[in-house]
């Protein structure tokens, strides 16, 4: 697992260099003749791990329509059903963190080193119990678990605990709440409208 551990953290070291001067998304796969690529452009028929740079909602230069894009209401429909009843979390809303965090790639990888679906944080996804953030189950399980407890401690306030999902707890204390950093602004903001539309399409 260390050794693991530390190639991930070169890897998303060099990743992120690319990422930020370029501020795109890059794509890992294994060509046909056995060698590891990255390129910018999405491979056909191949597996692949996708990085982004920053969380799918919280650029500043995005140029998506928040209150047409197209929803996914299909997808990881029963991990999502069974993490809700369990945690006792609206549908709509953990559609709407998963649309947000990573378009719903459960391969995805931030050059934070955020993993999967929900975009756990290594250190997050261990004190959740996930032993692997990229299987679809066990990230939704866990950052379903992570929502609950923030709405819990922030009494139902969505706003303050997709901020603290963002930016973390710290920075939500220090602020006395939403942090006036540009991302985790635009986060909330995209994730309110993501749920009420996902709350629209399940009526």
């Amino acid at each position: 697992m260390a050794t693991w551990q530390n190639g991930l953290s070169l890897l998303i070291f060099f990743l992120s260099g690319i990422c930020l001067a370029n501020n795109t998304t890059i794509y890992q796969y294994t060509s046909k003749d056995g060698v590891v690529t990255f390129s910018d452009k999405q491979p056909e028929a191949r597996p692949y791990t996708l990085y982004r740079s920053e969380c799918y909602a919280c650029s500043t230069n995005s140029t998506v329509n928040w209150y047409q894009t197209r929803l996914n209401t299909q997808d990881f429909q029963q991990e999502i059903i069974s993490a809700a009843a369990k945690y006792r979390v609206d549908t709509a809303l953990i559609r709407a963190v998963i649309h947000a965090e990573s378009h719903f790639d459960h391969r995805a990888l931030s050059k934070q080193g955020a993993q999967g679906l929900m975009q756990l944080m290594p250190a997050t996804a261990e004190s959740l119990g996930v032993s692997n953030p990229f299987v679809a189950e066990q990230n939704i399980y866990g950052g379903v678990q992570h929502l609950a407890r923030l709405l819990k401690k922030y009494r139902g306030d969505i706003k303050l605990a997709t901020a603290a999902y963002n930016a973390g707890e710290g920075n939500v204390r220090k602020y006395g709440g939403i942090p006036p950093f540009t991302e985790t602004r635009n986060y909330v903001e995209r994730v309110r409208i993501l749920h009420q539309r996902y709350r629209n399409a399940r009526s």
